[in-house]
């Protein structure tokens, strides 16, 4: 063994200790659930610390309606533009400077980001527990007026106000946004009734963030593209990634808003599913475009490959949509997803790669050499 007392290994420690630009434990950054506005409290989750890789702005996870939560990363490059998307959306409810929010779950917010809230004016709560109980007494002391819940939670709350006779107690509200599961239509006329509240249909995924609002687009990278989902139903596909949701599309109107032409309280899940092939790409090195593939499989679940004949350096995006099991017969045009304006996510998500092969990797430990 060595001198303890070795002076090599006593400026080592010097060194190590006051010189390093490596950070130890105590000193790495944190990124907590404040950090993100999403400090709340649900029955779906613990709270876990996790080590986040520098290249996300945060993570979060799909709601798994039906399936399994998975992991979701958000890039810093789509960050501003998901806030950009949700300040819109928030405008189109009539979200508004001064408001009070109350989210019923609190990852919802991860979608849009807090800071879409935040630069519009708008704060924000969250419910004391996530009980119908708590939403009741919540909404009775903190009086918001603008909530964000699900449907179907909203519409079962209310329904214990009424069978407890306490809606003449239960202050009212201006704006319900109905968001995280598809829309409950009985749930649309209670609200109305005992909180006097405008109603709002948001659909989006913590994928891609806010997507329809009353079945209306509230983003410009949005494509329709046909669907085996049913007879008038449309795959909804954001910035070149398909959703795998289909929704009827009908001149009747969504029955919030009878412009709107997505009626996403009908979803459906497109089967089978789309897998995105790259025609080409403004990148000038396939190993490029490869890389950033595999990245948004890891990130978003989405399947992207890259034909040898791809197009590079082009001035364009251009991606086609085909099924992930193509029958021998078929013989359907070709969907073609054409940038710039309808590739915009998948494009920022190019972009995080090409920014994260141009960082220097801050972890000695993942500096290899021979």
């Amino acid at each position: 063994m060595g001198d303890k007392d070795s002076l090599y290994f006593q400026e080592l420690k010097d060194s190590v200790e006051f010189y390093s630009t490596v950070p130890s434990f105590e000193e790495m950054g944190k990124r907590t659930l404040a950090d993100k506005g999403i400090n709340g409290p649900t029955a779906a989750h613990v709270i876990e610390e996790v080590h986040t890789p520098l290249n996300y702005a945060y993570i979060t996870f799909t709601t798994g309606t039906t399936a399994w939560q998975n992991l979701v990363g958000i890039t810093p490059n789509e960050k501003d533009y998901r806030r950009d998307v949700g300040k819109n959306a928030l405008k189109m409810a009539g979200v508004k400077e001064g408001d009070k929010a109350m989210f019923c779950y609190p990852p919802l917010l991860n979608a849009i980001t807090r800071n879409a809230p935040e630069e519009i004016g708008v704060s924000w709560t969250f419910l004391t527990k996530s009980s119908r109980d708590s939403f009741l007494m919540d909404l009775y002391y903190k009086e918001p007026n603008v909530i964000f819940g699900e449907s179907s939670f909203i519409k079962c709350a209310l329904q214990d106000a009424i069978k407890l006779d306490l809606v003449k107690d239960l202050p009212q509200v201006d704006i319900v946004n109905c968001i995280g599961t598809p829309l409950d239509l009985d749930a649309v006329e209670i609200i109305r009734e005992v909180l006097g509240a405008r109603v709002n249909d948001i659909y989006g995924t913590q994928e891609f963030g806010w997507i329809t609002m009353n079945g209306k687009p509230v983003r410009e990278d949005i494509s329709l593209v046909r669907s085996k989902a049913g007879l008038k139903c449309k795959e909804t596909v954001v910035g070149g990634l398909p959703t795998g949701d289909s929704f009827p599309v009908v001149d009747s109107g969504h029955v919030l808003d009878k412009d709107g032409k997505i009626i996403t309280y009908m979803r459906k899940r497109t089967i089978p599913d789309y897998e995105i092939y790259v025609r080409e790409t403004t990148v000038n090195a396939k190993q490029t475009i490869e890389r950033a593939s595999r990245s948004i499989l890891r990130i978003k679940s989405k399947i992207v490959k890259v034909p040898d004949d791809v197009v590079l350096e082009s001035d364009r995006t251009v991606l086609e949509l085909l099924p992930s099991i193509i029958p021998k017969d078929y013989n359907e045009e070709p969907i073609l997803i054409e940038g710039p304006t309808k590739t915009v996510l998948f494009d920022l998500l190019v972009q995080a790669q090409l920014d994260y092969q141009n960082l220097s990797v801050k972890d000695p430990c993942w500096i290899k050499s021979r």
